[in-house]
């Protein structure tokens, strides 16, 4: 594949690669083929203005409307104005101090237009916009060229723009076609094209970058789906047949050991699904390769039983468990609960044990030295058949005698490299279960491509009460928020306990860094004015708030607050009285996220909720609704109706199912690299491939790829498939395949 693999300086020239280079990451012939456009412009269809958002790079169609020159008062200069309109919406391009643009954007004209959108006086704009007018076809290169074809519009940046891409990839087209495609390999075999009738890949190359017709896009796209969903999957069957083939020591269930002596004391009932999920858990757990399991449950779910359950097993069968959590509040949660579920069977080796009893060790950072020592000692001599901890237990010093299961809590908060440390202190590879509420984007897309196999709890257990989320528009509908706080008041009033979150804490300017980083954000040039990412107010402190609260709404309540620049001692004495029912509204930054517990809390406010990402937002409203009363969150937020953030807020209220959530996360965000370790977005490997969308097309690629790599692992009779998959598996994506 020598074409594609050729250096764009041949193409292009030094100047213009290394503009394509620093800009969007393109140095090859192929990598510029395979920069396909987000999107096509028609003739005398003009992008829909009133879509765009702020802070996105745009390229639009459209035709301008009026231009005005404005001097500036008491000083030289002026700023151009120019309004485009696509007949409906409008947008501004302001341009400082170049006068000279009214002799050729003149109203009438239809053009290309490229800019980052910003706001000013509540109205999107582009500033100093790049730009390429269509009405004079002799001048025009971009009109001649696309004279009855759609126009492509690709993914650009601040230095390239639409057209300059468009220039080069009809170069590189016409001069691979002058040599008949030759050195352009075919990744697919020729009978899964013909199979899924998908045409040849130059074909598919020059109708995605020069289609006569929407109908020319779908099919070129239709076999890029096709290459990007299987060489993945191959990727992913060659690494299944590598894990299946790594030895792990089968943790079968006993009957008659501590398990069975756990459950036999359990005061209630287990639910269905979680009786379900161990089986599944079980039988992984028996196998001789290693287990790679994701559980995804609400919270108070159960995961926590499902987890100790399956550690319990494990010890049953000779082996020691680790649960890995966040953070040192919810490591000791999780070893306070656990130990007094257990009662005398944690107690192994002391007065008063059980006879199947076994050991249960806390290991966080701010233990001090003699209990640090001690739990690793009873790790590493096997006498704690379960260890609970932070990323204390990745250390190098810790090691286990027989590590068999590795369980990971909130497992978005972890990285890959994390995970494989901990995995890495068995003398075989452990078991891995892996437990969130939210799965991150890049989780979901794991699960839709197979690599991840999936168990759901889908039900609260008995006594747990749902949660209900309602979204409070505090500008259109002042009255409603005014009702939020009646509400919390009623709450009170029964005896219960609130929580009002806010997504600043308000002492910024006590920071120096805070407050550099603010003021970096307020412009004061010209130029930069409505470049700011939007004319919005700063968001809510905790301190404002709590003070507003206190004179106001919520006045002769116990309000306190809780953020992570408060001294630990003092976090502790806030979060011990809010416990103990002293507290009545605890005012709060995102620290009670995780690992706070506090059955008696039934409502939460949550203000600025646009500023926080879906997962978080769940996660946070998990904080109440945690006893036998019904849990009520309130998302307040200032964005119109119409807007996507509101949107995402309604999709909050709208579902209590995590997944679900995700999945909509995953539709913002994109998937990140499904081969590495970016979790969203910014890295991902997939570029006409949705997650979402193409869940077919990647299922039935992917039984093609397991048939494939099963005949011919190695790859031997499909040297183009070879050829493509090492350009997928870069060094780093290898790297952390063989961690994964």
């Amino acid at each position: 594949m020598a074409a594609l693999d050729e250096p764009l300086t041949k193409l292009v020239g030094d100047r213009t690669a290394k503009v394509l280079a620093d800009g969007l990451k393109l140095h090859t012939v192929g990598d510029l083929l395979h920069h396909y456009p987000r999107r096509y412009a028609e003739r005398g269809q003009l992008t829909s203005l009133d879509e765009l958002e702020i802070d996105e790079h745009v390229t639009v169609l459209a035709r301008i409307e009026k231009v005005t020159l404005i001097p500036f008062r008491g000083r030289r200069g002026d700023r151009l104005e120019v309004v485009v309109t696509d007949g409906r919406g409008h947008l501004s391009l302001v341009f400082f101090n170049q006068g000279w643009r009214q002799k050729e954007l003149r109203p009438g004209a239809q053009g290309l237009f490229a800019g980052k959108v910003g706001q000013f006086n509540r109205t999107r704009q582009l500033v100093s916009p790049d730009y390429q007018l269509l009405d004079e076809e002799a001048d025009s290169a971009v009109a001649a060229e696309f004279a009855g074809r759609l126009i492509p519009v690709y993914p650009a940046s601040a230095k390239v723009q639409t057209w300059t891409i468009g220039v080069c990839v009809r170069t590189a087209l016409d001069s691979l076609a002058t040599t008949g495609w030759e050195g352009v390999g075919e990744p697919l075999p020729a009978d899964l094209r013909e199979r899924h009738d998908l045409i040849p890949l130059p074909e598919a190359l020059e109708l995605v970058h020069r289609p006569m017709s929407q109908a020319d896009v779908e099919r070129a796209r239709g076999r890029l789906r096709w290459d990007e969903a299987f060489v993945l999957q191959v990727a992913l069957a060659q690494r299944r047949a590598a894990d299946s083939a790594l030895p792990a020591v089968p943790r079968p269930a006993r009957e008659g050991g501590l398990l069975d002596a756990f459950d036999a004391r359990l005061p209630f009932t287990l639910t269905e699904g979680q009786r379900n999920v161990s089986g599944e858990i079980f039988a992984d757990l028996a196998t001789s390769h290693p287990m790679h399991r994701l559980l995804q449950g609400e919270v108070g779910s159960g995961k926590t039983m499902v987890a100790l359950r399956a550690m319990l097993t494990v010890v049953d069968a000779g082996g020691q468990a680790v649960l890995l959590a966040p953070t040192e509040v919810l490591a000791q949660q999780h070893h306070r609960s656990i130990v007094e579920m257990m009662g005398d069977l944690a107690q192994g080796g002391m007065l008063g044990g059980a006879d199947l009893a076994t050991r249960v060790v806390l290991l966080t950072g701010s233990m001090g030295v003699p209990a640090r020592r001690q739990a690793m000692l009873d790790m590493a001599c096997g006498d704690a058949g379960i260890a609970i901890g932070t990323h204390a237990l990745i250390e190098d010093k810790v090691q286990f005698q027989d590590l068999g299961l590795v369980v990971v809590d909130e497992q978005h908060r972890f990285g890959v490299e994390q995970r494989d440390a901990l995995r890495a202190k068995g003398e075989q590879p452990p078991h891995l279960l892996v437990m969130t509420a939210t799965p991150i984007p890049r989780t979901v897309a794991m699960t839709v491509f197979g690599d991840l196999e999936t168990s759901v709890l889908d039900q609260l257990p008995a006594g747990r009460s749902p949660i209900s989320t309602h979204v409070v528009p505090a500008v259109e509908k002042p009255n409603f928020l005014a009702r939020a706080w009646e509400r919390v008041r009623e709450e009170v009033g029964k005896g219960h306990q609130a929580y009002v979150v806010c997504p600043r804490i308000g002492d910024e300017e006590q920071d120096p860094k805070a407050a550099a980083k603010r003021r970096r954000s307020q412009p004061d040039d010209p130029e930069d004015l409505g470049a700011s990412s939007e004319d919005r107010r700063p968001p809510l402190a905790v301190l404002e708030t709590a003070d507003m609260l206190a004179k106001g709404p919520l006045a002769g309540l116990r309000i306190e607050i809780l953020h992570g620049r408060l001294p630990p001692e003092a976090k502790d004495d806030v979060m011990r009285r809010f416990a103990a029912g002293q507290v009545d509204v605890l005012v709060a930054t995102t620290v009670i996220e995780v690992g706070v517990n506090v059955p008696n809390s039934t409502a939460m406010v949550i203000m600025d909720a646009d500023r926080f990402g879906v997962s978080q937002l769940h996660q946070l409203r998990g904080r109440v609704g945690r006893g036998s009363a019904p849990g009520l969150c309130l998302l307040v937020s200032d964005m119109p109706g119409a807007s996507p953030a509101r949107a995402r807020l309604d999709a909050v209220a709208g579902t209590l199912d995590g997944f679900e959530l995700s999945r909509i996360d995953l539709e913002q965000r994109r998937e990140g690299d499904v081969l590495g370790q970016a979790q969203s977005g910014v890295k991902s490997s997939l570029k006409v491939l949705s997650v979402l969308e193409d869940e077919e097309v990647i299922t039935t690629a992917r039984a093609e790829a397991t048939a494939l790599v099963a005949v011919d692992p190695a790859l031997v009779d499909h040297p183009d498939l070879r050829t493509a998959l090492s350009g997928l598996l870069d060094e780093e994506r290898a790297a952390y395949m063989e961690k994964g």
